[in-house]
């Protein structure tokens, strides 16, 4: 059964990807020094991470960090992330492991703590649009709570236009607004690359906010200014 609906307390957008490991997080990053540079006050949230280690008493993930550096506004770790899990697998499968139960409206009242010192909250995702996070829920249900559109990542690789278009339609069948893609070259190999981007253009019903391109080491504080954040903020 799909989420119910409920209005976002404040402005956000979930970033989600058509697949792990295609630059959600690297994205979510850029984005947050983009309306920082709008002169808004963002904040990230990882709602569901999986692949952690302990320090210091505390779990610590990757992604959940950068978030938090890039962040304009500082905000408690366990609204930012209110659920971690130390192995990097599915998130039902290392919550069933953990004997937790994964709750939107947990994650929800979390994200009101946010937007109340925010103007914007970006969430991103964990792996793609469906991956689940229980015995009937998926990763979708999340934007759906909220109430927040969606700014979908796609890695340009080989089977990237499958995986976008496919993810595109999900998003429609789950009652999703697409506010606008983001293209990250993460194979900087790739063949036929710029057909493969005016075929996504034309397919998918959505701006083009910018292309990410293949870094070693990429700098989201400066990869912003590759974003048409302007675009995506009278969208969202």
């Amino acid at each position: 059964m799909a989420a119910e609906r409920r209005p976002a307390a404040a402005r956000g957008v979930f970033v989600a990807g058509t697949d792990t490991g295609v630059g959600k997080t690297l994205a979510a990053c850029a984005l947050l020094h983009g309306f920082a540079a709008l002169g808004l006050r963002a904040v990230g949230m990882k709602p569901v991470a999986a692949g952690a280690v302990r320090r210091n008493g505390a779990w610590h993930n990757d992604d959940v960090a950068q978030l938090r550096a890039a962040s304009s506004v500082e905000a408690g770790l366990s609204s930012v992330n209110p659920y971690c899990f130390a192995p990097a697998v599915a998130p039902h499968v290392a919550a069933a492991e953990a004997g937790v139960v994964i709750r939107t409206t947990t994650i929800a009242a979390h994200y009101a703590r946010l937007a109340r010192v925010a103007d914007v909250v970006v969430v991103e995702g964990v792996g793609g649009l469906l991956v689940p996070l229980g015995r009937r829920s998926c990763a979708s249900e999340i934007p759906l709570r909220l109430g927040i559109p969606v700014v979908l990542v796609v890695g340009l690789r080989l089977g990237c236009l499958n995986h976008a278009l496919l993810t595109v339609d999900a998003l429609r069948m789950h009652g999703l607004r697409l506010a606008g893609w983001i293209a990250n070259q993460i194979d900087p190999r790739m063949s036929r690359k710029s057909q493969n981007l005016d075929t996504l253009r034309q397919r998918i019903g959505a701006p083009l906010l910018g292309l990410l391109p293949h870094a070693r080491n990429p700098r989201p504080d400066r990869l912003f200014r590759r974003l048409d954040i302007n675009a995506l903020n009278t969208r969202v």
